[in-house]
């Protein structure tokens, strides 16, 4: 019983710390990552700059709906073809 309460000291002694370090770590990642990304201005930049082979179209909502109503999974079932799964949306 003597050690279970020494395990449960340790614990809240240790989780708090852990915890502040992994914040730290994720705060330091994230400085990283926001050093190295593109900017909303330097896109914008960009795409006024940009000719007509720089610029790919974007898909219409209607061109993307096919791919969204199921998703295939390329894994062999019992019958020998690709595993079909209808996706519900709410909405």
């Amino acid at each position: 019983m003597c050690l279970l309460q020494a395990m449960h000291g340790l614990a809240v002694l240790l989780f708090p710390a852990v915890l502040m370090l992994f914040a730290l770590a994720m705060e330091r990642m994230e400085n990283e990552v926001d050093q190295h990304s593109v900017h909303r201005e330097e896109v914008d930049d960009f795409l006024a700059g940009a000719t007509a082979p720089d610029i790919l179209p974007t898909p219409s909502d209607d061109d993307l709906a096919g791919r969204r109503d199921t998703i295939e999974f390329d894994v062999p079932s019992a019958f020998g073809h690709a595993v079909e799964v209808p996706v519900h949306r709410a909405g």
